[in-house]
């Protein structure tokens, strides 16, 4: 089974030197395709920066530079919330990183650019979660769980706290102490991460991770959980750090032992994979078969087979000329999967039973 084609929107990306010779219908085509996937900002971007956005036809860029006004106007914002933050936490006196796009945006990391931002991402250390949500709620930041068992099932089992939300902005912080649930499988050390990470530039009351872990978790994130709507934004994000951070000297000589000391090989291995085969990443032989060696990876057979023909497939941005017969099943299949990774089975039964009884309720709630 052959995985639908996505090649437009991936040239537009890697040589948008090519977009001024397109017609009509590509046009349309690729300005839809890349609305689902949140690539309208990258694809303006990435023509300015190859001085072809003058070229290209007055229409497409209308849709690409109202999504980049947008783009930017939230990267404004982020920048604003950050300082904030660190305002809030900086005198706690303890390490607090940002995740994601925070960290690429505040770093001026090329997977910035044209991203589109929404929450902040932080980590700090478990034993300070109670400081940190103190000192976040006197500056107005309150928790978003609706009910008991919400609140509940963050503290106890995930990996974060509830989402919090400043009463007045309107604005969302998730406060990590580390990037997967503490029921996952397996269990990168926090510690390792904040230890190696790096002041942010301009602000060292805030922390980066290190060119290796931001590529780590950024894997981990988009391989670990089952929620693939923005899986294409996500291997973007994967190829723009490993272009920048591939350039550093023993970058790829010590990513995938990195990886194996976090116990994340194994979405190192897919992120590798499928960034190679859906966007071309270029990337050493070496560390692919690094990857596959290690004790996440995978060799050629029937399982890594069933893998590819669901990943390929869910990746892509979620629209009907990115879809075929098998991409709906291909999303539950991984949802499902990201569930059993997250959850051991008992606990997953109780959770997805509590979750649909108090749907129905609510449900019914509403048509009384």
């Amino acid at each position: 089974m052959s995985a639908p084609d996505v090649q437009l929107l991936v040239d537009a990306l890697a040589r948008p030197e090519t977009l001024p010779g397109l017609r009509n219908a590509q046009w349309d085509l690729l300005i839809r395709q890349a609305r689902r996937a949140d690539m309208l900002p990258r694809i303006e971007e990435r023509c300015r920066s190859a001085g072809v956005w003058e070229q290209l036809p007055a229409q497409p860029r209308l849709h690409l530079e109202s999504a980049a006004v947008v783009a930017r106007r939230q990267h404004r914002e982020l920048r604003w919330e950050v300082r904030l933050i660190a305002d809030a936490l900086g005198s706690l006196q303890i390490p607090v990183a940002l995740l994601k796009g925070a960290a690429y945006a505040m770093s001026g990391l090329a997977a910035a650019r044209g991203r589109m931002m929404s929450d902040v991402d932080i980590l700090v250390p478990h034993e300070t979660l109670p400081e940190v949500e103190s000192a976040l709620m006197k500056r107005g930041w309150v928790s978003s769980a609706k009910t008991e068992y919400d609140d509940r099932y963050y503290r106890q089992w995930m990996h974060e706290l509830p989402p919090m939300q400043h009463f007045h902005r309107q604005t969302v912080i998730d406060v990590h102490h580390a990037i997967l649930p503490l029921t996952s499988r397996t269990h990168p050390s926090t510690a390792r991460l904040l230890a190696d990470a790096r002041p942010m530039p301009g602000d060292d009351r805030l922390l980066v991770l290190s060119p290796l872990d931001m590529v780590l978790h950024s894997a981990s994130h988009l391989f670990h959980e089952g929620e693939l709507e923005q899986g294409f934004r996500g291997l973007v994000d994967i190829d723009c750090l490993l272009g920048e951070f591939g350039t550093q000297a023993d970058f790829w000589s010590r990513l995938v032992p990195r990886a194996i000391e976090l116990e994340l090989s194994r979405p190192l291995f897919y992120a590798l994979r499928y960034a190679k085969a859906i966007l071309g990443t270029p990337i050493p032989d070496a560390v692919m078969e690094a990857a596959a060696a290690s004790p996440g990876g995978r060799t050629a057979g029937p399982g890594l087979a069933l893998m590819d023909a669901m990943f390929q497939r869910a990746l892509l941005p979620d629209h009907p000329t990115t879809s075929d017969f098998w991409t709906p099943t291909s999303r539950f299949m991984l949802y499902l999967r990201g569930h059993w990774l997250r959850m051991p089975p008992w606990l997953l039964a109780i959770h997805l039973g509590r979750k649909l009884v108090t749907r129905k309720k609510t449900e019914e709630a509403e048509t009384a």
